[in-house]
This record gives C-alpha cells, sequence and structure tokens, in this order.
C-alpha cells in the first residue's frame, strides 16, 4: 500500500485549443478511496489513466509511495486497474484469468494458488473458478475482473468506471462489494465515475472535476451541504439543488417580490440562491408554489413547480397532501448563496443571517 501524490498535473493533446487535465493538485494517504467525479469530458479518466501510465503527461509530477513515476512504465507502477469492460481473456478459466498476472512476474506456483484462492473466497467466486468468462453473469465477470487486480496485492486500484455496463440492481450490489472489500484490504484506491450517487456512497473523499479542473475536494456529506460552487451545487445531489435567481437589497434577500432572509451583509444586487429539495415544506405562509407535476419514488415523492416565474422542486413524504398552489418555508440554515459572475459560493456566518420564511 501506498500514498498517491499528484502535483500540478496537466495534458494537452497535441491540436487541442487548451488543456484537458490542468494544474491538478492532489494528496491520496495510504489506504484512502478516493473518487473521481464529474461530467462526461471532465478529464477524470485522463486524470486516472495519468496515474496509471496509459497517457504521457504533459506537466508536473506523480508520486506512488515515495517513488515519482512520470517515466516508470505502467507494469511497474505496483498498481492494478479495474475497467469498465471487465478485458477478461474469453479462452481462460475464471483461475486461468486471476493468475495470469502472477505467473507472468514468475510467482511461485504454490503463492499464485494461495492468492487467487482467497480472492476466490472474498468474493465468493469459488464456485466459479474453472468456468469460462462467457458462463459468468456481467456481476460475476466484473468480480473476476477484481479479483484478478486482489490478487497481485498492488499498491494502489485504480478503477475506471467499473460498474457502468451494469444494470441498475446489480450496480448498487457491486458497489457494496467494492467497498467492502477496500475497507478489508485497505489498499489505496482511485475510482472514476460520473455518477454522483454512486460517488457519494463509496468515497472517503470526492474530487469534483469540471473543465480539466478541480472544483472541491471534501468528504461526500461536506460537498453535499456546503457546495463551493453552482456546479458543485447542480451536480451532486439527486435531485440537483434548486438554483434560483434572487437579490440582495438593502439587507434583505428577496426572491421576486418574496423577502426570503435579512442579511448583514455590504454585498448587494444579483445572487444565486440555493435550496436542497428536502429543505422545503409546505406551510401556512411563505414562498406561493404552484405546482407542475409530482414524480412518485415510493418512499419519496418529488413535487414540481415554480415559484415567482422560476422553476422549484421540493422532496415530500407521500402521505403529505399537496394541491395546485401553496405556500413553503425553508428550514433554517439551508439557503445557499452564489456569485452570480463566478458561481462561486458566498460565505455568510449563521449568525448573520435572519431567516423570515422558516417553519413555524
Amino acid at each position: 500500500m501506498a500514498s498517491i501524490q499528484i502535483t500540478n498535473l496537466s495534458k494537452t493533446y497535441p491540436g487541442a485549443s487548451g488543456p484537458s487535465v490542468a494544474d491538478i493538485n492532489l494528496s491520496i494517504r495510504d489506504g484512502e478511496f478516493i473518487v473521481l467525479v464529474g461530467p462526461s469530458g471532465c478529464g477524470k479518466s485522463t486524470l486516472l489513466r495519468m496515474v496509471a501510465g496509459l497517457e504521457d503527461i504533459t506537466g508536473g509530477e506523480i508520486h506512488i509511495g515515495d517513488r515519482l513515476v512520470n517515466r516508470v512504465d505502467p507494469a511497474d507502477r505496483d498498481i492494478a486497474m479495474v475497467f469498465q469492460n471487465y478485458a477478461l481473456y474469453p479462452h481462460m478459466t475464471v483461475r486461468e484469468n486471476m493468475a495470469y498476472g502472477l505467473k507472468n512476474r514468475k510467482t511461485p506456483a504454490a503463492e499464485i494458488e494461495a492468492r487467487v484462492a482467497e480472492a476466490a473466497r472474498m468474493l465468493e467466486l469459488r464456485p466459479y473458478l474453472d468456468r469460462k468468462p462467457r458462463a459468468l453473469s456481467g456481476g460475476q465477470r466484473q468480480r473476476v475482473a477484481m479479483g484478478r487486480a486482489v490478487v497481485r496485492q498492488p499498491a494502489a486500484f485504480l478503477f475506471d468506471e467499473p460498474l457502468s455496463n451494469l444494470d441498475a440492481k446489480l450496480r448498487v450490489s457491486m458497489r457494496g462489494e467494492i467497498r467492502r472489500l477496500q475497507k478489508r484490504l485497505g489498499t489505496t484506491s482511485l475510482y472514476v465515475t460520473h455518477d454522483q450517487l454512486e460517488a457519494m456512497t463509496l468515497a472517503d473523499r470526492l474530487v469534483v472535476l469540471n473543465g480539466g479542473r478541480i472544483e472541491q475536494i471534501g468528504a461526500p456529506l461536506d460537498i453535499y451541504h456546503r457546495p463551493a460552487s453552482t456546479f458543485v451545487a447542480s451536480f451532486i445531489g439527486a435531485p440537483a439543488m434548486n438554483l434560483l435567481d434572487a437579490e440582495i437589497a438593502g439587507g434583505t434577500l428577496r426572491l421576486g417580490t418574496v423577502e426570503i432572509a435579512r442579511i448583514a451583509t455590504a454585498a448587494q444586487g444579483p445572487v444565486s440562491l440555493g435550496i436542497r429539495a428536502e429543505d422545503l415544506s409546505i406551510a401556512t405562509q411563505g414562498l406561493p408554489f404552484r405546482l407542475d407535476f409530482i414524480e412518485e419514488l415510493g418512499a419519496q415523492r418529488l413535487v414540481h413547480g415554480h415559484v415567482e416565474g422560476q422553476p422549484l422542486t421540493l422532496s415530500l413524504s407521500p402521505d403529505i397532501a399537496i394541491s395546485d398552489q401553496m405556500h413553503l418555508a425553508i428550514r433554517p440554515g439551508a439557503l445557499h448563496l452564489f456569485d452570480t459572475n463566478t458561481g462561486k459560493r458566498l460565505s455568510l456566518p449563521e449568525s448573520e443571517r435572519q431567516q423570515i420564511h422558516a417553519p413555524a
């Protein structure tokens, strides 16, 4: 096991108008599970492939443990990678697939047998050791790919969207398997996904990427509750945070004609107001809400409508009565303010805001 240190890392492809990855600085502690998350094209897979040695770097440094690996071949970096397409040899059995890398490294046969047996036990693959990949389900194939990585006993695991080819139910169970396995082995892990729910449930820390740059690094719940920008606020969370055009005038935060909160600040003018769907509730007075449609999700319902002409979503229990026109209250301390020009979070101490429309 080892830490990973990424310093001022960048990647620019020939003929590109700008860098695909720019000025990335990231310290991954020994045994930590880090998830790179962001939309398609944000640079997360490029970053992972540079750590793996599958992409040349344009600038910066990568250390795995105490070793600078910028010019070290992928096979010599002491990492194991799990891909989304399993990358299994179809003519080999599960046992042979898992043992293949160790045989290439001239590992003694007895040690290979012991490592494969232990990995098969952990991943519940012992009944399938003599089968070939075509006789396995998608989830079983992904467990074989994980087993092949585990037997290497590497310094770090690298996961490149390993669950994207699985159906929704299997993704949930495989997420649990990956997290349990990583905690048991204590191996440093770097995981790439575009699925923010997957990222939230797996990570010790999230790294949110946008346009090849880091938007925010932090524990999943810290990022959820204090997004650093409107991009993070809209990307992390399901449903996305409501972002509304508001204004601060004379120390009062207004949404259209409605006063939201009194704020002791010198800031004036337009702001973006963020409110999570679960931080809204039905009240006798407050924000005037007009219903558009409802999504029934079983344990909760997402209620979509408009406030002051702007779209808004709230999350409610199915047993709460809903009408076409209602008033909404905001949970105290649940307001998020962002600069309309930069999208960056505006810091306002709780002592400096007195919320008007809050539940009684």
